[in-house]
């Protein structure tokens, strides 16, 4: 996971509330086991003007107009302006691959499904809640202004409006943490490595029946 650096980006609008995780990356889609591959099928049922299933050439597809993301003033987006309960419905992390791989690095909305704010958090996808009114007001300016940016700070905890406005933001400690160094779960738990093996060893010489596959303490590996 790459650290979490600060960056200006073009907002991209989706004006509806309780977005759920199914329209976000529809059910046929989570056959597969990769984390790649998902970016043209993000909002699909909203995308396209007819039914998609995995392995299709997306390309082919009919393309719905009225779609923010087939919109050419939104094109390269890497923040989603929401509304609430963003992310709702089923836990899948595909949805957070799916915007992530589309270009999405921080998504706005004045609350989140619990479950697909951990899973962005967790794979570097930064979500940031904000009281209503700042979020119907970013909603006007984003439709007011074509080419609409806001710049994005983690380490400050601020956003930067084109009318050099600033919104303070904040989210848990451990995550902005995890974000700003680029760890992911493995990450963390490797950070521990010579803990974890000064452990196992300890307990295979306190209960070696736990560990069948090691040799008894003071006999060279391989002996039996």
């Amino acid at each position: 996971m790459q650290p979490f650096n600060a960056f200006r980006g073009l907002v991209m609008p989706i004006d509806r509330a309780n977005v759920d995780t199914d329209s976000i990356i529809p059910k046929q889609y989570l056959k597969s086991i990769e984390r790649t591959g998902f970016g043209p099928n993000l909002f699909d049922d909203w995308r396209y003007l007819d039914p998609g299933e995995p392995g299709m050439n997306h390309g082919r597809r009919r393309l719905n107009p009225d779609c923010p993301i087939n919109q050419e003033r939104y094109q390269g987006a890497s923040i989603l302006l929401a509304r609430e309960n963003f992310a709702c419905g089923s836990s899948r992390e595909h949805a957070v691959w799916a915007l992530l791989e589309q270009g999405f690095r921080t998504i706005i909305a004045p609350s989140f499904a619990e479950i697909f704010q951990g899973n962005a958090l967790k794979n570097g996808l930064l979500t940031i809640t904000l009281p209503t009114e700042q979020v119907e007001q970013l909603f006007r300016e984003t439709s007011e202004q074509q080419g609409y940016q806001l710049g994005v700070d983690l380490e400050q905890g601020t956003l930067t409006t084109p009318r050099a406005g600033t919104i303070h933001f904040s989210i848990p400690e451990a995550a902005r943490k995890r974000l700003l160094l680029g760890l992911d779960d493995i990450d963390l738990i490797l950070r521990h490595e010579q803990s974890i093996h000064a452990y196992e060893k300890r307990r295979a010489a306190e209960a070696p029946w736990l560990f069948p596959d090691l040799p008894p303490p003071g006999e060279p590996p391989g002996k039996v």
